[in-house]
């Protein structure tokens, strides 16, 4: 069969933006368009068959195998995130001090400490899950104690426990399992070390409110809350749900608010629950002092962010950064540099020890919410901050060995001799990569970055693209390099962002390339620590800050 172009490319052919949470309820409430039934649809010869089923269920929005939302008829109803509970893998640690008996959600003392108030339909008696605030505390924790010195949170953003399974069943060729852990995956079967599993609750304190950015305050008080109902979410990840409302904060009697990455990445690396769209900061204006900050300050940490999506997007900034607004861009990326910013006008943080991510290339000639300071030009790192900070073009308190995307270069050797340059000198690393939409490429299931239709459009790559950058993996063992280079222990954070970009896209075929693509950043971070024989010292975190709404009703359908 000759390749033909589609009658109909899913809710137009729009480009991904900057992966906040949509809140669509039906890709085509705007309009009526005519679909062909899913028996119908001409697949190009070329795709594999996952890829052909993902493209099938878009041109349709019909799938027997799964589908997004809450509507079970249309393949696509959702493309927010949900309040599922997340998983969370722990390597050196234990969760014992925070599920079953010691679960905060089983302690109303504990509950109204946690969100100011004891909201409606918590408390759980036998709640067996964590809170998300437990990340903080496990690390504050494992830091305070003295034993361990090397502590990597590994955050999958969107990474519930139905797009784990999805991964596991593709990679495996086969539905091995249907509840608890899993296997598959690197995090879910290595054990060359104290391993732990469990879950968490990702609710935030409230919803977004609209804010003042150049005064750093909110315009007016949130007025739906958080918390989490297990009768209707249920008790573990894989529990069916009994209210497909509830999860995307629906029900009436458990009206509690739907995550974002910002508040719910503020709870892992500051402890505290705070309002969607904010960043380390509390209603009452509070700045809260963030784990990076904190073992940099008190331990002698070098910290250090990695990101597949822009360097100061909501959960990097979270581990450093202050702000109202998870929007302000630049100003995120000067609190992560120790620049002056809206936030800290006269004393500046700092400054991470390595910032490594993507965003290169985004221009923008408008603020668009990031307030009177804003500089035009790219939309996440001003020109002019990126030059303040490198050693080669900054002042005398430059810091940071600074790398990025280069025309005709390999993205991966650029990277290299930048890190050996910053490990030599002891300097600090600045990296800034990225194609097309401010992200690095999209890794797809079977590997071949070449995602199809989703409902927010179609990732194409240019063969530039996949040599100027560096992969996440590569980001990670760099950061881990100079990071040791700067001290004896160090703090780290690596997101794979690309997860929650393609669950919000409903495209099941990145979001399992995704997981893939962490993995190997995970395989990373492990290798070092086998190579340095420093499992006693280290603590490693892999969980995700928030779900989404995938429902796999033939989970044999993703077998390759």
């Amino acid at each position: 069969m000759k390749k033909q172009k589609a009658k109909y490319l899913g809710a137009g052919l729009l480009v991904f933006s900057c992966g906040q949470a949509w809140a669509q309820d039906k890709p085509d409430n705007k309009q009526e368009v005519a679909r062909p039934a899913p028996e119908d649809v001409v697949i190009p010869e070329d795709l594999d068959a996952l890829a052909a089923k993902q493209h099938i269920a878009i041109q349709s929005m019909k799938s027997p195998w799964g589908y997004w939302g809450y509507r079970p008829e249309s393949y696509s109803s959702w493309t927010n995130h949900s309040n599922r509970l997340i998983p969370i893998y722990v390597f050196g640690g234990s969760l014992s001090p925070y599920i079953d008996s010691n679960s905060i959600y089983r302690d109303e003392k504990r509950l109204k400490e946690l969100y100011g108030q004891v909201p409606v339909n918590t408390l759980n008696p036998n709640a067996s899950y964590a809170d998300q605030t437990d990340v903080y505390r496990m690390q504050r924790t494992a830091i305070e104690s003295g034993k361990k010195k090397f502590v990597f949170l590994v955050v999958f953003d969107g990474m519930d426990w139905q797009t784990t399974w999805a991964a596991s069943i593709y990679r495996n060729g086969q539905v091995s399992y249907r509840e608890g852990r899993g296997n598959g995956l690197l995090f879910q079967d290595y054990n060359r070390c104290p391993t732990d599993f469990g879950s968490m609750v990702t609710s935030a304190l409230g919803e977004e409110v609209d804010t003042d950015v150049d005064a750093q305050i909110d315009k007016k008080q949130s007025s739906k809350f958080g918390g989490y109902d297990h009768r209707l979410g249920g008790n573990a990840p894989w529990e069916p749900f009994t209210d497909p409302q509830y999860l995307i904060g629906r029900n009436q009697q458990s009206l509690h608010v739907v995550t974002d990455s910002s508040s719910s990445a503020s709870s892992m690396t500051a402890g505290v629950k705070i309002l969607n769209g904010a960043i380390n900061v509390k209603p009452d204006r509070t700045q809260v002092e963030t784990i990076a900050q904190w073992a940099q300050r008190e331990k002698g940490f070098a910290v250090g962010t990695v990101t597949s999506v822009p360097i100061c997007h909501a959960t990097p900034a979270a581990a450093y950064a202050v702000n109202v607004s998870r929007d302000d861009y630049q100003d995120l990326s000067r609190d992560m540099l120790g620049l002056e910013s809206i936030s800290h006008k006269t004393k500046p943080y700092p400054g991470l020890d390595v910032v490594l991510g993507a965003g290169y290339g985004e221009i923008a000639k408008s603020n668009a919410g990031q307030g009177e300071n804003f500089i035009p030009g790219n939309r996440y790192l001003a020109d002019m901050d990126r030059d303040a900070v490198d050693i080669d073009k900054g002042g005398p308190d430059a810091k940071y060995v600074v790398c990025q995307r280069t025309p005709g270069l390999s993205g991966p050797e650029v990277l290299s001799q930048a890190v050996r340059r910053a490990a030599d000198g002891k300097h600090r690393l600045l990296g800034f990569f990225g194609s097309k939409n401010g992200h690095l490429p999209f890794q797809t299931a079977n590997g071949d970055y070449r995602p199809v239709a989703t409902v927010k459009g179609i990732e194409e790559y240019s063969p530039e693209d996949l040599s100027e950058n560096p992969k996440l993996s590569d980001l990670t063992q760099a950061a881990i390099d100079v990071l040791a280079s700067r001290s004896d222990r160090f703090w780290l954070m690596v997101e794979s962002g690309d997860v929650d970009w393609a669950n919000h896209a409903n495209d099941i075929d990145s979001a399992i390339g995704a997981v893939f693509s962490g993995e190997q950043a995970v395989s990373a971070i492990f290798r070092w620590i086998e190579k340095h024989e420093a499992w006693d010292d280290s603590l490693v975190i892999v969980t995700a800050d928030h779900g989404h709404y995938f429902n796999l009703l033939k989970p044999e359908a993703l077998i390759p």
